[in-house]
């Protein structure tokens, strides 16, 4: 999806986070510049050196909807953009960092659907970056952990 395009409140969000990531899988061989690039395209994260502040401000929301998992959904329409910038955020930052920032100053409780889907995101980036999770199966693996 070209950046900024942004489709109907409607949608399956979590559909469309998958199929994101099985297209910026395609041809990449970078698990690092494929997390940065679905929190761009999925989250409104830049690449560069602005995207400290896109990730403070909470990105924006490239793929509103719904379609995530009952203990993952928190009720909004931004679950993809939260899972792709702190994806992204954990391909930049480590683990450790990303979940601090997520609960002490995102104030994303770890039992709450946010601080669930932050931990998902950082596993899945952990995942990708050591090569356990190819960037091939990266579509799959969103569609099986994180859909409802």
């Amino acid at each position: 999806m070209p950046p900024g395009v942004r489709y109907g409140r409607g949608m399956d969000a979590c559909a469309e986070l998958a199929t994101l990531a099985g297209r910026l899988a395609v041809g990449e061989t970078s698990p690092r510049r494929f997390l940065v690039r679905l929190g761009e395209e999925g989250g409104g994260i830049r690449r560069g050196a602005l995207w400290m502040i896109d990730a403070t401000l909470a990105g924006r929301n490239r793929l509103p909807g719904r379609g995530f998992s009952p203990a993952l959904d928190d009720g909004s329409t931004g679950q993809a953009r939260h899972f792709a910038g702190t994806a992204a955020a954990a391909a930049r930052l480590g683990a450790a960092v990303t979940r601090w920032v997520s609960v002490h100053v995102r104030r994303d409780p770890l039992d709450s659907a946010d601080g669930r889907l932050s931990e998902e995101a950082i596993r899945f980036a952990a995942l990708v970056r050591s090569g356990d999770l190819p960037l091939a199966e990266t579509e799959a693996w969103i569609r099986e952990h994180l859909c409802a």
